[in-house]
Parts: C-alpha cells; sequence; structure tokens
C-alpha cells in the first residue's frame, strides 16, 4: 500500500516560486582572497558486518522420501523375521552375510523399481541400521571427519579438517534419533532417562559421546561426538601438521623421561588429549602407568597400562564412584605414574599430593585460557571441594608438585597449536613463579583464514635441564638459544 503526504484539507498543494529579481552590476560582491585549505576528510564510517544467516536445512526430494519409508518398511520387515534367540550363537561375520543375503530377498520381493546401485544403499543402510549406529555410520566412516554434531534430528553438523559444516545426514525424527542414543549408552552400561537426562559414553573405536535429552535439551536429544584416528598420533605428526616445531618436540619428550610432573592446559578442542597420547610414548616401558578418566579416551603407547573409568549413580542415585575415589584407590595399586585424564574437581588436591610424594612423571590437562589461568582454576577447584588451606601453603604445593605447564589452542581457521611452554621455578612471596620457554606468536590469518605466525624461543635455560642430563638425557647446546623457528 503505498504512503502519500496531504494536507489538513486532504488535497496536494502545489506552490509556486517567485520570479527572480534582476542582478545589478553594483551588487556583485567580489569575494576575498583566500588560502587553500586541505579538505577535512570524514572518519570512514566503521564497517557493519553482515548479519549470520543460519543456512536452511536441506530439503529432502521426492525420491529421498520413498527411499527413507522405503527403508523403514523393509527394516521392519527384517526384524520380524529374526529369530533374536539363535544371533547370539551365530559369529558376527556370519550374522552380517546372512542378513544381507534376508535384506537382498527382501528387496527383490518389492515391487517398486529401484537400481542395483540403490539397492547396494539399500542394503547397506538397513545393516547400519541393524548393527550400528544407523544415519550416523555413514560420517563414522569418513576418516576426515573429527566431531559430529547432533543439534536436531535433521540439522547434524561434522567437522573436517578443522571446518564446521552442515551434513545431508538426518534421522526420521525425534523417536529415531533416540533409539540410537539408547543403543550407544547401552553398549557401555549406562542409561538415559528423564530422571538422568545426560551421559557420557564412548563407542567401540573409542570415540567420546556425550548425549542429552528433554527436559534439558529444549529441541529434542543432542548429541556430540569427538572422533579419534584408528592409528594414535605421535609427535612427528603434530610437528608435520605445524602444531609445533622440533624444538618443542625435543624438549617435551626429554621432560617426560625425565619424570617431570605437566599439566596440558587448554580450552574445548585444542588438541590436549591428544598431546597427552602423544607424549605418553616416551614413557618408559618398564613402569607401571594408571589412568583415570570420566569417559575412557585415552589411548596410551605402554604395555604396562591399568585404565580406570568413573560410574555414574544407580537410578536410586547411589553407587557413584567419581575420580576422587579412582585417585585415592590406585595409590594402593604401586603406579608409577599417575595419568588423570581431566581435572574437574577436589580429585586436583589428590593429584598434587600423589605427584608431591614419589609418583613423579604424572600428567593430567584442565580446562584454562592460559598457562597462568591454569593454576588459578586448579586454586578454584580445591576450594570449591572444601579444604581450608591456606592460598600459601597451595600455591606452594602446586609449585613443588608441577614443573611444565602446556598451553594448546584451537586458532583462526581450526588449527590446533601449541602456543606456550612455560616452566614453574617457585615460590616468591605469595606468588607461583613462572616463566615460557617457547611461544607462538600469531601475526595474522592467510587467504583461507587460518592463523598464521611464528615461534619463538625465548632464550631462557629452564631449571628442570640439570634434572634431565643427570638422567642421561642430553639436549642440543642451542636449543634454548633466543630465535624464531619456522613450523610448515
Amino acid at each position: 500500500m503505498g504512503l502519500f503526504t496531504r494536507n489538513n484539507q486532504g488535497s496536494t498543494v502545489v506552490k509556486i516560486p517567485p520570479e527572480p529579481k534582476p542582478v545589478d552590476a553594483s551588487d556583485i560582491v567580489t569575494p576575498p582572497t583566500l588560502t587553500a585549505v586541505a579538505p577535512v576528510m570524514a572518519a570512514p564510517a566503521p564497517a557493519i558486518p553482515a548479519p549470520v544467516v543460519m543456512p536452511p536445512t536441506p530439503q529432502l526430494s521426492e525420491r529421498q522420501i520413498y527411499m527413507q519409508s522405503l527403508k523403514t518398511k523393509l527394516h521392519q520387515q527384517l526384524v520380524e523375521r529374526l529369530d533374536v534367540q539363535n544371533l547370539k550363537s551365530v559369529p558376527p561375520d556370519v550374522l552380517r552375510v546372512e542378513v544381507r543375503n534376508l535384506v537382498r530377498d527382501l528387496c527383490n520381493s518389492e515391487k517398486s523399481l529401484i537400481s542395483s546401485a540403490d539397492q547396494d544403499k539399500l542394503m547397506d543402510d538397513i545393516l547400519d541400521e541393524t548393527f550400528g549406529l544407523g544415519p550416523l555410520e555413514q560420517l563414522l566412516k569418513d576418516s576426515a571427519v573429527t566431531d559430529i554434531l547432533v543439534n536436531k534430528w535433521d540439522r547434524i553438523y561434522c567437522e573436517r579438517r578443522g571446518r564446521l559444516e552442515l551434513s545431508d545426514v538426518r534421522f526420521r525424527d525425534n523417536g529415531h534419533l533416540r533409539q540410537i542414543i539408547d543403543r550407544i549408552v547401552g553398549m557401555v552400561g549406562r542409561r538415559i532417562d528423564e530422571t538422568s537426562p545426560m551421559v557420557d559414553a564412548r563407542l567401540a573405536d573409542g570415540s567420546r559421546v556425550n548425549a542429552i535429552i528433554p527436559p534439558l535439551a529444549l529441541d529434542g536429544p543432542a548429541v556430540s561426538i569427538r572422533r579419534f584416528g584408528a592409528r594414535p598420533l605421535q609427535l612427528e605428526d603434530l610437528i608435520r601438521s605445524g602444531a609445533f616445531p622440533a624444538c618443542v618436540m625435543d624438549f617435551l619428550s626429554a621432560a617426560v623421561q625425565a619424570r617431570c610432573n605437566i599439566l596440558i592446559s587448554g580450552g574445548t578442542g585444542s588438541g590436549k588429549t591428544t598431546l597427552l597420547n602423544c607424549l605418553s610414548r616416551y614413557i618408559p616401558t618398564d613402569e607401571r602407568v594408571i589412568t583415570i578418566e570420566d569417559a575412557a579416551e585415552l589411548q596410551l603407547q605402554q604395555p604396562h597400562v591399568v585404565r580406570l573409568e568413573t560410574r555414574p549413580a544407580n537410578i536410586e542415585g547411589k553407587g557413584e564412584i567419581a575420580q576422587r575415589d579412582l585417585v585415592k584407590n590406585c595409590l594402593r595399586m604401586r603406579p608409577d605414574r599417575i595419568v588423570i585424564g581431566e581435572v574437574r574437581g577436589g580429585e586436583a588436591l589428590d593429584m598434587l599430593q600423589a605427584m608431591n610424594t614419589g609418583h613423579e612423571g604424572s600428567m593430567t590437562t584442565i580446562h584454562a585460557n592460559s598457562s597462568r589461568d591454569a593454576l588459578g582454576r586448579l586454586e578454584v577447584m580445591i576450594a570449591m571441594a572444601g579444604y581450608d588451606i591456606p592460598i600459601r601453603a597451595l600455591r606452594h604445593q602446586i609449585s613443588s608438585a608441577i614443573q611444565i605447564v602446556v598451553q594448546g589452542a584451537r586458532l583462526s581457521g581450526g588449527k590446533r597449536k601449541v602456543v606456550r611452554v612455560s616452566e614453574i621455578t617457585g615460590m616468591e612471596g605469595d606468588n607461583i613463579m613462572m616463566h615460557d620457554l617457547f611461544m607462538f606468536e600469531q601475526s595474522g590469518v592467510d587467504s583461507e583464514g587460518h592463523a598464521v605466525g611464528e615461534f619463538k624461543v625465548t632464550g631462557i635455560r629452564p631449571q628442570c635441564l640439570s634434572r634431565i642430563e643427570s638422567r642421561g638425557i642430553r639436549l642440543p647446546a642451542d636449543l634454548f638459544a633466543r630465535r624464531s623457528v619456522a613450523t610448515e
């Protein structure tokens, strides 16, 4: 509808300008001569970023809808024909062959015309629905996918090479997604329901799973899967990817062999667990290592490892085994080193005490934005656990227990790097003293949006070097010489 401007009487008024007055020569005034002044340029308006528009959920074509309904129908027919009691005695490989043959017969019995390629895909999807995790199997088979994030049944994201992207994978509905969640948690003997609507679990390949359902998840069940490669990464792989230079690897590997206690800090997805796995390679094979985790995901590369995992409370709220309980118990298991997947609470104090009482060479991770923040978080965890310890005594415990703090980060473009390696040198007054040995300085981003910069060797000779040399480990004389180091 158009908009019109009218006067009070509702009619349009047209004003006719008066005729111009004749100009007399005496009326003309000559302006004075002015000194030229550079024009004042107005400050450019700040650029307003374009609003972020959420990509629409991909719509299914008529063909896709038909194939999905056909898959559901054939899967129901398959379940009706399977003899569940006899399946338990059949080897898994034989079972998959038999089920595949049965699915082929069901496809052939359908009067609908589908191509052989569609039939093969239909059989694979039904097998994934029967033996695997349904639609998620397609992403789990892709080795380039490192994270799978199910926001809703029809909106699933995955991370490839450090970048999130919306996938074309989807479930039928919330009920279908809930069935897959129940299957995942059932594999590890856990449960999820309205009384316990959150759960941590793991897949057979070691991938970490977190699931949350209504009433906590408002839009329906949500799932987050953190994947780990079939082949454990080595420090050499991280060097090739530009996570840090070789000089950092030389120092960290020597620190592990010399039984320095190491705290790995960083944000979510910054590579803390990956680095911890890599460093475990340098633990001598004749040492006994005990790992403690909420959800087992460490892949230590040692033969003498005992893995412990926490247990949630049962439906009656009883039977919970927390990390702190496992830390106390593992001290009775004659460990040489203790590796805690991540400290989150009161177990931080038990870990520090273990590091100070003969279990040198222990390692753990913590969520923090910087090396200094990591030490502050340790203090907060211990305080929140109800310990009334003078701050000076607590900080002295931290400074004497931990020698090396490694800070990781996920930078622009998704690349993960070790951005700082620091050494704790003791106390000065009430403050913990710490200096940086290696650090990454970001200078910008490249054309693809990836962070670029260079590593700096600060030139400080670490105090733990004497400890390393006393173990017979010799590092290059110029390893700590002040310089910049290229990584790629």
